[in-house]
């Protein structure tokens, strides 16, 4: 089976009832949507595309909360054959005017002819359509999508497309908007399904439970894609509902006995800082045998956290794995042996910020703690290359380059940056700086994010990690940059923490820890934090902190205030 709709039509003639999705809301009950239903109720949004002249290969913009509407319209504009693209739900997290600006980049980029959206939004979708020139021909409502009395698959254009065709685009998010739609074909997915599930055991008896959103890679991938075209039932609940009540994640572990999950490092300390035993009441998570740590750094000491913090309910240290990847790859390049527990060393601070080497520690000199990602997927080669793209040893720092059969088909609509992104013989450059040691990879950091302070070069995720570790400081909430200093000749960090409190005396103690705390712990003397209240740090759409967008944000604020 070469295409989506192939593997769909399968599991619609075999195994029509078989539960394929499970979505949670708050005070329902739970709403169990099996393959006939899924095919059937997406074959309404595809008819209804098909009514208004989308035509296959043509974008479809998904504006939706999690809800089976957005289950049904991804679908359905797979069974039209059209590119479906889902876009972040504007909340009160996310800035109205950035809002604006990611979404007039993906029309300019992505050439979309549709949109999918609620009534309620549908006002603020037509006028911002309006405000420029766009491809945009029709904007689609969920409550008007008329519902088909038949299914006929001979009729879809879906079943016509080639496995080397586009099936979907995943935006790239970042602090200048949406400027990157990842093309990914049909094949390029199956590859990786196929790599992926091998690297994780994946059988048709796991079970998926996810809050994440399907926006970003690791959602939509891990916790959508492959369950759907695997056979393999997920659970989803909303990543707002998670954040009011983290706890549901745990129960939906327990009472679905769920085995998969796939989180982002701040999740673990969000779940060990907040939950309270009140809400574990009867929770069992003895079946949960692997929950992935990805998107962001991981970190060895949020595995412990976590561990200690609900050992007592089933909880296995080995469950706790990690991962490495990007959209680009799309989802997983690297997957650590489920068997065992990560690798984690202790290596020398001054050699990994002087000299780019990542030297185990000795004689009692300050250290960095590092955690491996795994070894590459069976698709996927991996490199780590120096500036002029030639290979480092094992140990040294420098940027990752990897090639797969799973790889984009372009940055749609960008052939210049798509060129600008690759080595000679088809090697993609991730923007990431890590090591290699013994075939596992260790990630240091995004190239674009490094601050350079005396020659030392500062990794802002260690900082941030570090000021995470103060009393009162919000998990995820820290936001560490660089800004050059003209009379020193070199930059000088900064640290953003976000606390509950509004006391401006508490807001000086706090900050005083944490620049005592990062201080002795890294490489660095820290003179500027500011602890500031919720809320503060700009975030991208999949959750990850805004680094430019901050500094932007700083740097206004005091210029303000001069």
């Amino acid at each position: 089976m070469t295409t989506f709709t192939d593997v769909l039509r399968d599991f619609y003639e075999r195994e029509p009832e078989q539960v394929a999705v499970t979505l949670q809301h708050p005070n329902q009950p739970d709403f169990h949507i099996t393959y006939r239903e899924l095919i059937e109720r997406s074959n309404d949004y595809a008819a209804e595309y098909a009514r208004a002249g989308i035509k296959p290969g043509e974008v479809v913009i998904l504006i939706l909360q999690h809800g089976k509407d957005l289950v049904y319209s991804f679908w359905g504009a797979v069974l039209l054959g059209a590119i479906p693209s889902m876009m972040p739900f504007l909340t009160e997290k996310l800035s109205p005017e950035r809002y604006r600006a990611d979404l007039a980049a993906l029309f300019s980029h992505g050439d979309p002819t549709g949109i999918v959206t609620y009534p309620e939004f549908e006002a603020d979708i037509r006028m911002l359509v309006g405000e420029s020139k766009n491809s945009v021909r029709e904007i689609f409502i969920t409550d008007r999508i008329p519902r088909q009395d038949k299914l006929d698959f001979s009729l879809l254009p879906g079943t016509k497309r080639n496995e080397h065709d586009i099936v979907l685009l995943q935006h790239s998010s970042g602090s200048t908007g949406l400027q990157k739609g990842v093309a990914l074909s049909h094949r390029a997915i199956f590859n990786h399904l196929d790599a992926y599930g091998e690297s994780i055991k994946l059988t048709r008896a796991d079970i998926i439970i996810s809050w994440l959103p399907l926006y970003h890679d690791m959602g939509l991938i891990a916790c959508f894609l492959m369950p759907i075209l695997r056979g393999v039932h997920v659970v989803q609940m909303s990543p707002f509902d998670w954040v009011r009540a983290p706890y549901r994640m745990l129960r939906a572990i327990s009472d679905y006995r769920g085995t998969l999950t796939w989180v982002p490092n701040f999740a673990y300390n969000f779940c060990a800082q907040k939950i309270r035993d009140r809400d574990l009441e009867g929770v069992d998570l003895s079946s949960w045998r692997v929950s992935v740590n990805t998107s962001e750094p991981v970190k060895f000491k949020s595995h412990q956290m976590f561990y200690e913090r609900f050992k007592s309910y089933g909880l296995r240290l080995e469950t706790l794995q990690t991962s490495y990847g990007m959209a680009e790859n799309v989802f997983a390049a690297t997957q650590n042996d489920t068997s065992k527990l990560p690798y984690v060393e202790e290596v020398d601070r001054e050699s990994f910020t002087t000299e780019k080497i990542a030297r185990l520690a000795f004689d009692g000199r300050p250290a960095i703690q590092m955690m491996s990602c795994g070894k590459p997927i069976p698709n996927t080669i991996m490199r780590v290359v120096d500036s002029k793209g030639r290979d480092l040893p094992e140990r040294h720092i420098g940027e990752i380059v990897l090639k797969s059969n799973c790889m984009l088909n372009e940055y749609y609509n960008r052939p210049d940056i798509t060129k600008k992104a690759f080595l000679p013989g088809g090697w993609y450059m991730s923007g990431d700086y890590g090591y290699m040691f013994n075939g596992e990879f260790f990630i240091a950091g995004r190239k674009k994010d490094m601050i350079i302070v005396g020659g030392k070069n500062v990794y802002p995720q260690d900082l941030e990690a570090l000021a995470c570790e103060i009393p009162r400081v919000h998990p995820g909430r820290t936001v560490a940059f660089g800004l050059f200093d003209e009379s020193q000749g070199t930059e000088e960090v900064v640290i953003i923490a976000e606390v509950d409190t509004d006391d401006e005396a508490e807001h000086e103690r706090i900050a005083d820890e944490i620049r005592m705390h990062v201080s002795k712990n890294s490489a660095i003397v820290v003179r500027h934090v500011r602890v500031v209240g919720p809320k503060w740090v700009i975030k991208t759409s999949s959750g990850k902190v805004a680094r430019t967008a901050s500094k932007e944000k700083f740097i206004k604020e005091l210029e303000a205030s001069q």
